[in-house]
């Protein structure tokens, strides 16, 4: 007990005390206490006009002298005053007694609550020491969250000291592009002074040399995901939709394939706009059902795995027939090594700005994914990559510029967790995450054309902004 708990005990204590001594003592110091005396103890009679006498003596049962004594008949008034005086006294000393009981129940009830609150005061005091440790656990916790953060981008550094060294190659390109206006420029005031065969291969030559400038910005490393943008809202839970990389500006057509197998119609819009407002221009009757929805349409064909098999075929919209097929050696089909969503997704077939790929998995691999570029034409495997990543953990995948992008998910919370590159044959794990808005991508394709990624969401077709890290080439580069 604490210094004035114990001081406040002390004083009740002493009140109990100080009752008990007033209800027991007081009485006995102004003679309210009685004694018995036996009539034998009676030995003469007092006449009432005599004075103060004794009457009679004797000892009570203790051993006390008693003495009995007569007032005179003339003192009655002067008795009654004692009386009343005595009786009032007493009443005085009744009401103390009785207020001191009162008083003392009242502070033992008090030192009960404020034993009470003691223990309170313990456990509240035990609380603030918890929460001054959960106050230095929590900032060792935000300290470690804050290092990890520090620790995700130092990556970063090399890629900002990339952005530096490119900074002069950009400035060169910005002063070849000046020179190249300046040379169109002159060409403009000049056109009176040259044949036409000769300014067309001045034309011809100028726009030679922007093509090859530009082709310094066609690759580069993916940093961030944004969007979706949702074009539409169509079909099943599952399917495909895309639109040509290597068509001209002009040509904006869209194929859109419902369902991950028992289907073989494809149906053709003219533009974006016309697929929103579901004006088709075309539809195709595929002579096989195809797997999955992993198809790629790439200068003017369609690529796509034949139903229950390791099959691509190419197919001509311009022609309506096959152009070729081959089996993809070893790849798993049916699915025995699909993408998370399951789908007979086990053959993945996309396009980038190299060329055509495949993506699989094979039980030479232990079922880890196997990256093979296509001859667009006879869809031979010119080489193949083996990575470590297990297939049937992957949520979905895109090429950009040579290099692998896996998602790992398919559902909430996905984001591009590894990718691997074909130009180095490495890989590294990543953290780009993306907004998974319907909850379930049953495809995912880049197109290079657009710099855009197009989804298919859980009925949605939507699509997503990327931005690269452009690796400007040099004429160094080999």
């Amino acid at each position: 007990m604490s210094p004035p708990l114990l001081k406040l005990g002390a004083v009740l204590s002493t009140m109990a005390i100080i009752s008990t001594w007033m209800s027991q003592t007081l009485p006995s110091l102004v003679g309210l206490n009685t004694t018995r005396i036996t009539t034998s103890d009676i030995l003469t009679q007092i006449s009432p006009k005599e004075g103060w006498q004794v009457y009679s003596s004797a000892q009570d049962p203790d051993g006390r002298c008693i003495c009995t004594v007569v007032a005179p008949e003339q003192n009655l008034c002067s008795r009654d005053a004692k009386s009343r005086q005595l009786r009032q006294l007493l009443e005085k000393v009744q009401n103390m007694s009785q207020s001191i009981e009162v008083l003392n129940l009242r502070t033992q009830r008090d030192f009960q609550y404020v034993l009470k609150m003691e223990t309170q005061m313990k456990g509240l005091k035990a609380k603030f020491r918890q929460i001054e440790d959960d106050r230095k656990t929590l900032m060792t916790k935000h300290f470690q969250e804050l290092k990890e953060k520090m620790d995700e981008l130092l990556p970063l550094i090399p890629v900002l000291e990339q952005y530096k060294t490119d900074a002069k190659l950009i400035t060169q390109f910005k002063e070849e592009i000046r020179n190249l206006s300046t040379v169109l420029t002159g060409i403009q005031e000049e056109i009176g002074a040259y044949d036409y065969e000769e300014l067309h291969q001045r034309v011809i030559s100028l726009e030679t040399r922007l093509r090859d400038c530009m082709k310094k910005l066609t690759c580069g490393k993916l940093m961030k995901i944004t969007g979706p943008i949702t074009v539409k809202i169509s079909g099943t839970r599952f399917g495909a939709w895309m639109t040509d990389p290597l068509a001209s500006e002009k040509n904006n057509r869209v194929w859109y394939m419902d369902s991950y197998t028992n289907n073989k119609i494809v149906r053709e819009y003219k533009s974006i706009a016309d697929f929103v407002s579901g004006a088709e221009s075309r539809t195709y009757n595929l002579p096989f059902k195809w797997a999955g929805t992993n198809h790629v349409v790439y200068n003017g064909s369609l690529y796509f795995n034949k139903y229950q098999s390791n099959i691509i075929i190419k197919y001509s919209f311009d022609s309506g027939r096959v152009l070729a097929q081959r089996s993809l050696e070893y790849a798993g089909f049916h699915n025995v090594y699909p993408y998370t969503w399951g789908g007979f997704s086990d053959i993945d077939l996309m396009a980038d700005e190299i060329g055509l790929w495949a993506v699989y998995a094979t039980n030479q691999n232990a079922g880890n994914i196997v990256i093979s570029q296509l001859n667009q034409d006879t869809l031979e495997v010119l080489k193949s990559w083996s990575t470590g990543y297990p297939k049937r953990s992957a949520g979905e995948s895109f090429m950009i510029c040579g290099t692998l992008y896996v998602t790992n998910s398919h559902l909430t919370g996905a984001k591009v967790y590894y990718s691997y590159s074909t130009k180095t044959s490495t890989y590294e794990y990543t953290d780009i995450p993306f907004h998974n808005q319907y909850f379930h991508i049953s495809m995912l394709d880049y197109n290079a054309r657009d710099r855009a990624l197009y989804a298919w969401n859980n009925g949605h077709q939507v699509l997503f902004n990327v931005t690269l890290f452009h690796v400007i080439k040099t004429e160094d580069d080999t």
